[in-house]
Protein backbone atom coordinates (compact mmCIF):
# COMPACT_ATOMS: atom_id res chain seq x y z
CA UNK A 1 0.00 0.00 0.00
CA UNK A 2 1.51 3.53 -0.83
CA UNK A 3 1.82 6.79 1.31
CA UNK A 4 -0.65 9.43 0.30
CA UNK A 5 1.99 11.96 -0.70
CA UNK A 6 4.44 11.77 -3.55
CA UNK A 7 6.31 13.56 -5.46
CA UNK A 8 4.78 11.70 -8.68
CA UNK A 9 6.69 9.05 -10.39
CA UNK A 10 10.57 8.14 -11.67
CA UNK A 11 11.39 6.19 -14.46
CA UNK A 12 14.52 5.23 -14.05
CA UNK A 13 16.31 3.19 -17.06
CA UNK A 14 18.94 0.30 -16.28
CA UNK A 15 17.70 -0.19 -12.47
CA UNK A 16 18.33 -3.44 -11.76
CA UNK A 17 21.52 -2.71 -10.24
CA UNK A 18 24.35 -0.71 -9.72
CA UNK A 19 23.37 3.40 -9.64
CA UNK A 20 20.29 2.43 -11.01
CA UNK A 21 19.07 0.39 -8.42
CA UNK A 22 20.69 2.52 -5.49
CA UNK A 23 19.04 5.72 -7.29
CA UNK A 24 15.49 3.65 -6.96
CA UNK A 25 16.24 3.14 -3.18
CA UNK A 26 17.00 7.13 -2.50
CA UNK A 27 13.64 8.11 -4.83
CA UNK A 28 11.59 5.90 -3.35
CA UNK A 29 13.13 7.64 0.21
CA UNK A 30 12.19 11.04 -1.23
CA UNK A 31 9.05 10.10 -1.88
CA UNK A 32 8.85 9.17 -5.68
CA UNK A 33 6.60 5.87 -6.76
CA UNK A 34 9.10 4.24 -9.51
CA UNK A 35 9.11 3.08 -13.33
CA UNK A 36 11.91 0.70 -13.13
CA UNK A 37 13.39 -0.03 -16.55
CA UNK A 38 16.12 -3.06 -17.36
CA UNK A 39 16.71 -5.67 -19.40
CA UNK A 40 17.26 -7.85 -17.11
CA UNK A 41 13.62 -9.17 -16.28
CA UNK A 42 14.74 -11.29 -12.80
CA UNK A 43 17.00 -8.60 -11.51
CA UNK A 44 13.90 -5.93 -11.64
CA UNK A 45 11.56 -8.03 -9.78
CA UNK A 46 13.91 -8.89 -7.29
CA UNK A 47 14.46 -5.34 -6.57
CA UNK A 48 11.11 -5.07 -6.46
CA UNK A 49 10.86 -7.02 -4.16
CA UNK A 50 13.49 -4.99 -1.69
CA UNK A 51 11.25 -1.72 -2.46
CA UNK A 52 7.94 -3.76 -1.05
CA UNK A 53 8.65 -2.04 2.47
CA UNK A 54 8.94 1.47 1.12
CA UNK A 55 5.37 2.21 0.79
CA UNK A 56 5.92 3.62 -2.58
CA UNK A 57 4.40 2.44 -6.16
CA UNK A 58 6.55 0.35 -8.25
CA UNK A 59 6.23 -1.05 -11.56
CA UNK A 60 8.72 -2.69 -13.73
CA UNK A 61 9.12 -2.87 -17.63
CA UNK A 62 11.70 -5.69 -18.85
CA UNK A 63 12.96 -3.57 -21.91
CA UNK A 64 16.23 -3.78 -23.87
CA UNK A 65 17.29 -0.08 -25.02
CA UNK A 66 19.62 -1.33 -27.52
CA UNK A 67 16.61 -2.26 -29.66
CA UNK A 68 14.03 0.12 -31.49
CA UNK A 69 10.78 -1.41 -30.02
CA UNK A 70 11.85 -1.40 -26.97
CA UNK A 71 12.55 2.18 -26.86
CA UNK A 72 9.44 2.85 -28.15
CA UNK A 73 7.69 1.05 -25.40
CA UNK A 74 9.19 2.70 -22.50
CA UNK A 75 8.91 6.46 -24.74
CA UNK A 76 5.16 5.60 -25.26
CA UNK A 77 5.12 4.77 -21.09
CA UNK A 78 6.96 8.39 -20.92
CA UNK A 79 4.37 9.78 -23.40
CA UNK A 80 1.52 8.60 -21.51
CA UNK A 81 2.01 8.64 -18.12
CA UNK A 82 0.84 11.53 -16.46
CA UNK A 83 2.35 10.93 -13.10
CA UNK A 84 5.78 10.69 -14.12
CA UNK A 85 7.32 13.94 -12.82
CA UNK A 86 11.57 12.84 -13.57
CA UNK A 87 13.26 10.71 -16.04
CA UNK A 88 16.41 9.13 -15.32
CA UNK A 89 18.33 8.18 -18.13
CA UNK A 90 21.27 6.02 -16.09
CA UNK A 91 21.29 2.66 -18.46
CA UNK A 92 24.16 2.71 -20.08
CA UNK A 93 27.60 0.37 -21.71
CA UNK A 94 30.82 1.01 -21.50
CA UNK A 95 33.92 -0.29 -23.11
CA UNK A 96 37.45 -0.09 -22.88
CA UNK A 97 39.51 -1.74 -25.61
CA UNK A 98 41.04 0.97 -28.64
CA UNK A 99 38.92 1.07 -32.03
CA UNK A 100 41.61 -0.89 -33.46
CA UNK A 101 40.85 -3.79 -31.09
CA UNK A 102 36.69 -3.35 -30.80
CA UNK A 103 33.80 -4.62 -32.09
CA UNK A 104 31.83 -2.72 -34.63
CA UNK A 105 28.87 -3.75 -33.70
CA UNK A 106 29.64 -3.80 -29.87
CA UNK A 107 30.22 -0.25 -30.36
CA UNK A 108 27.25 0.82 -32.22
CA UNK A 109 24.78 -1.70 -29.64
CA UNK A 110 27.15 1.52 -27.01
CA UNK A 111 25.55 4.49 -29.57
CA UNK A 112 21.91 2.67 -29.64
CA UNK A 113 21.88 2.27 -25.58
CA UNK A 114 24.27 5.58 -24.14
CA UNK A 115 23.04 8.16 -27.28
CA UNK A 116 19.83 7.15 -29.13
CA UNK A 117 17.91 5.44 -26.45
CA UNK A 118 18.27 8.47 -24.03
CA UNK A 119 17.42 10.88 -26.55
CA UNK A 120 14.42 9.57 -27.52
CA UNK A 121 13.03 8.89 -23.88
CA UNK A 122 14.39 12.73 -23.31
CA UNK A 123 12.45 13.50 -26.55
CA UNK A 124 9.23 11.41 -25.33
CA UNK A 125 8.58 13.40 -21.92
CA UNK A 126 9.77 16.70 -22.54
CA UNK A 127 6.84 18.01 -23.91
CA UNK A 128 4.80 16.57 -21.08
CA UNK A 129 7.30 18.37 -18.61
CA UNK A 130 7.01 21.48 -20.68
CA UNK A 131 3.28 21.56 -20.70
CA UNK A 132 2.51 20.79 -17.16
CA UNK A 133 5.39 23.67 -16.44
CA UNK A 134 7.25 21.00 -14.10
CA UNK A 135 9.94 18.06 -14.30
CA UNK A 136 13.47 16.58 -13.54
CA UNK A 137 15.34 15.21 -16.14
CA UNK A 138 19.21 13.46 -15.10
CA UNK A 139 21.30 12.19 -17.27
CA UNK A 140 23.80 9.84 -16.50
CA UNK A 141 27.36 11.09 -18.17
CA UNK A 142 30.82 10.20 -17.17
CA UNK A 143 33.75 11.81 -16.57
CA UNK A 144 35.15 10.43 -19.73
CA UNK A 145 33.32 13.21 -21.49
CA UNK A 146 36.16 15.58 -20.09
CA UNK A 147 39.03 12.91 -20.86
CA UNK A 148 38.38 11.39 -24.20
CA UNK A 149 41.92 9.72 -23.56
CA UNK A 150 40.84 7.21 -20.66
CA UNK A 151 39.16 4.09 -21.94
CA UNK A 152 37.37 3.67 -25.46
CA UNK A 153 36.91 7.12 -27.66
CA UNK A 154 33.73 5.92 -28.69
CA UNK A 155 32.02 5.80 -25.30
CA UNK A 156 34.00 8.68 -24.35
CA UNK A 157 32.19 10.38 -27.56
CA UNK A 158 28.76 9.38 -26.55
CA UNK A 159 29.04 10.49 -22.96
CA UNK A 160 30.39 13.75 -24.03
CA UNK A 161 27.02 13.96 -26.16
CA UNK A 162 25.39 13.15 -22.62
CA UNK A 163 27.06 16.04 -21.32
CA UNK A 164 26.40 18.60 -24.30
CA UNK A 165 22.86 17.60 -25.30
CA UNK A 166 22.01 18.54 -21.12
CA UNK A 167 23.91 21.61 -21.61
CA UNK A 168 21.53 22.09 -24.44
CA UNK A 169 18.61 20.94 -22.85
CA UNK A 170 19.44 23.69 -19.77
CA UNK A 171 19.42 26.55 -22.56
CA UNK A 172 16.37 25.33 -24.12
CA UNK A 173 14.09 23.74 -21.18
CA UNK A 174 15.26 25.64 -18.12
CA UNK A 175 12.51 28.38 -18.78
CA UNK A 176 9.54 26.19 -18.98
CA UNK A 177 9.78 24.87 -15.35
CA UNK A 178 12.43 21.51 -16.18
CA UNK A 179 15.18 20.96 -14.40
CA UNK A 180 18.03 19.15 -15.95
CA UNK A 181 21.18 17.30 -14.37
CA UNK A 182 24.13 15.53 -16.09
CA UNK A 183 25.76 13.69 -13.44
CA UNK A 184 29.62 12.65 -14.33
CA UNK A 185 30.78 9.63 -12.71
CA UNK A 186 34.36 8.73 -12.35
CA UNK A 187 34.91 4.26 -11.83
CA UNK A 188 32.19 3.60 -9.57
CA UNK A 189 32.10 -0.20 -8.09
CA UNK A 190 29.62 -1.51 -9.92
CA UNK A 191 29.96 -4.48 -12.43
CA UNK A 192 29.62 -1.89 -15.32
CA UNK A 193 33.58 -1.92 -16.05
CA UNK A 194 33.76 -6.04 -15.66
CA UNK A 195 31.61 -5.96 -18.36
CA UNK A 196 33.44 -3.08 -20.05
CA UNK A 197 36.55 -5.81 -19.97
CA UNK A 198 38.02 -3.94 -16.95
CA UNK A 199 37.06 -5.34 -13.30
CA UNK A 200 36.96 -2.73 -10.90
CA UNK A 201 39.73 -4.82 -8.65
CA UNK A 202 42.40 -4.29 -11.55
CA UNK A 203 41.91 -0.51 -10.59
CA UNK A 204 43.36 0.86 -7.48
CA UNK A 205 40.95 1.44 -4.53
CA UNK A 206 41.94 5.52 -4.52
CA UNK A 207 39.97 5.98 -7.97
CA UNK A 208 36.78 3.83 -6.77
CA UNK A 209 33.69 5.16 -5.33
CA UNK A 210 30.85 3.02 -4.08
CA UNK A 211 27.47 3.43 -6.32
CA UNK A 212 25.90 4.38 -2.50
CA UNK A 213 28.52 7.56 -2.28
CA UNK A 214 28.25 8.33 -6.27
CA UNK A 215 24.25 8.60 -6.12
CA UNK A 216 23.98 10.43 -2.54
CA UNK A 217 26.48 13.17 -4.08
CA UNK A 218 24.13 13.43 -7.04
CA UNK A 219 21.20 13.95 -5.32
CA UNK A 220 22.78 16.67 -3.45
CA UNK A 221 24.05 18.21 -6.56
CA UNK A 222 20.67 18.12 -8.06
CA UNK A 223 19.12 19.40 -4.28
CA UNK A 224 22.41 22.20 -4.97
CA UNK A 225 20.17 23.03 -8.00
CA UNK A 226 23.74 21.92 -10.03
CA UNK A 227 23.37 21.65 -13.49
CA UNK A 228 26.81 19.24 -13.98
CA UNK A 229 27.75 17.02 -10.82
CA UNK A 230 30.89 15.78 -10.76
CA UNK A 231 31.20 13.72 -7.26
CA UNK A 232 35.16 13.18 -7.13
CA UNK A 233 35.94 17.03 -8.18
CA UNK A 234 36.82 18.78 -4.69
CA UNK A 235 36.94 22.09 -5.97
CA UNK A 236 33.43 23.77 -7.96
CA UNK A 237 35.61 26.12 -8.79
CA UNK A 238 37.45 23.97 -11.46
CA UNK A 239 34.78 23.16 -13.58
CA UNK A 240 33.18 26.92 -13.44
CA UNK A 241 36.53 27.60 -14.69
CA UNK A 242 36.57 25.37 -17.27
CA UNK A 243 32.89 26.62 -18.56
CA UNK A 244 33.61 30.26 -18.17
CA UNK A 245 36.85 29.39 -20.64
CA UNK A 246 34.63 27.85 -23.19
CA UNK A 247 32.14 30.19 -23.02
CA UNK A 248 34.66 33.02 -23.86
CA UNK A 249 35.46 31.70 -27.11
CA UNK A 250 31.85 31.87 -28.11
CA UNK A 251 32.55 35.67 -29.76
CA UNK A 252 35.22 34.37 -32.16
CA UNK A 253 33.62 30.69 -32.98
CA UNK A 254 32.43 32.20 -35.77
CA UNK A 255 33.76 35.12 -38.52
CA UNK A 256 33.61 35.92 -41.99
CA UNK A 257 36.85 35.49 -42.30
CA UNK A 258 39.92 32.78 -41.20
CA UNK A 259 42.19 33.92 -38.65
CA UNK A 260 44.99 34.98 -39.76
CA UNK A 261 47.14 31.92 -39.42
CA UNK A 262 45.58 30.32 -42.03
CA UNK A 263 46.10 33.16 -44.34
CA UNK A 264 48.55 35.35 -46.37
CA UNK A 265 52.45 35.25 -44.95
CA UNK A 266 51.91 33.72 -41.74
CA UNK A 267 49.84 30.81 -43.12
CA UNK A 268 52.80 30.53 -45.67
CA UNK A 269 55.84 30.89 -43.39
CA UNK A 270 54.20 28.09 -41.31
Amino acid sequence: MTTQTTKGTALITGASSGIGAIYADRLAEQGYDLILVARDAAGLKAKANTLAGAGRAVRTVAADLTKAADIADVAAILRDDETITLLLNNAGIGATAPLLDSDIDALEAMIDLNVTALTRLTHAVAPSFARRGHGTIINVSSVTALAPELFNGVYAASKAYVLTMTQALQHELAAKGIRVQAVLPGVTSTTFWATAGLPVSNLPTSIVMTPDQLVDAALAGLAQGELVTIPSLPDAGDWAALENARKALAPNLSKSAPAARYTGTIAQQA
